[in-house]
């Protein structure tokens, strides 16, 4: 694809996807502003919870996860279940290869800050459910291929993430001889906080597609009623990045090297599953569409429910939650310029 190619596809996003950095940078700035600038703020959000959930947080996060999720076509899984080479490929690339990448850089980048390593181990067993779909899109990859794996990662992070966390957290750590970090809470309560930040936007994505085209078709909802919805992601995802910035304003700015070292491991996890999984897809014979959907798939993380589990598990306030609120900060950009690698590799497949 040459440049031109390349900014036509970056041209037909609307302004407001264009400067997506630009947005989420001004979200955080303003959240360390409002953190430090206004006495208490941290305080007064941290005590709005039901049942030790921050509200603000949990309506942020259900309202930028809702939108992702009403995309997805429901009825058509077949369509990418069929391809065993993708299917087995997303399956150890999101549930074996990369929870143990992210095991492995948490160890050894963040052996002696344990809050942080808990954190970033979290995000690696939070697989990509959101913003991947625009990675992809960017990337021109196969839009049904990721909106299947998007789902199947849904589902099976409500059905696995407890099990992955116990054993990531309190069994292999063991087993190597490593110190371990009490996990002070139960199975359930991860499952708990998995189902409402994640089965709860997910059931009223399903619903939202399954009666709206009932009522108007398919048409309609995703020519109409999907690009009215859309912009709602964008919104909720700033949103909950200004109240997770203002909470943490004095930490992230009275430890700019701790914010380092957490980004660094998560640079090495960014590029290491991006390109691996690039490279496997063309040589397991995928094209380049489904190429990029496995990278990118493979490559993001869904910061929002770690962010959450972390939360809920550890506090607002907690290193862990902390870890998970830098991940945003090196994801977008990070993943912006691999959408750009992406575009320029796709010459590879020009035989396919």
């Amino acid at each position: 694809m040459t440049r031109t190619a390349e900014q036509a596809v970056v041209a037909k996003l609307s302004t407001l996807d264009r400067l997506l950095p630009v947005w989420i940078g001004a979200a955080m700035v303003l959240g360390l502003l409002a953190g430090r600038w206004i006495p208490g703020l941290g305080p007064a959000l941290d005590a709005v919870q039901l049942d030790g959930v921050s509200l603000p947080i949990a309506l942020g996060l259900l309202v930028m996860m809702y939108p992702v999720l009403a995309k997805v076509r429901y009825d058509r899984l077949d369509t990418v279940t069929g391809d065993k080479r993708l299917m087995i490929s997303s399956l150890v690339l999101n549930w074996i290869l990369g929870p143990a990448l992210m095991f492995a850089l948490a160890w050894i980048f963040l052996a002696d800050l344990p809050e942080y390593r808990t954190g970033l181990i979290i995000v690696g067993l939070a697989r990509c459910i959101a913003m991947v779909i625009i990675w992809n899109d960017l990337a021109c990859g196969d839009r049904e291929a990721a909106a299947v794996l998007v789902a199947l990662n849904s589902v099976f992070q409500v059905i696995a993430f407890a099990g992955l966390g116990w054993f990531y957290l309190s069994v292999l750590p063991g087993w190597l001889g490593l110190p371990q970090v009490g996990l002070e809470v139960s199975a359930w309560e991860i499952a708990k906080n998995v189902l409402i930040f994640l089965g709860i936007p997910l059931v009223a994505g399903f619903l939202t597609r399954k009666l709206g085209e009932r009522a108007k078709g398919r048409e309609w909802y995703e020519s109409r009623f999907l690009p009215k919805i859309g912009p709602v992601a964008l919104y909720g995802l700033l949103f909950t990045i200004v109240i997770l910035f203002a909470l943490q304003g004095d930490a992230i700015t009275s430890n700019p090297l701790d914010v380092a070292r957490i980004a660094l491991p998560l640079l090495v996890y960014f590029a290491v599953m991006w390109a691996g999984s690039f490279a496997l897809g063309k040589a397991i014979g995928l094209n380049y569409e489904r190429s990029a959907t496995l990278s990118f798939t493979a490559a993001g993380n869904n910061f929002e429910l770690a962010i959450a589990v972390a939360i809920a598990t550890f506090g607002v306030t907690s290193g862990q939650a902390l870890a998970g609120v830098v991940g945003p900060l090196i994801e977008v950009p990070v993943l912006v310029g691999l959408v750009y690698v992406s575009l320029a590799a796709r010459r590879w497949f020009t035989t396919q």
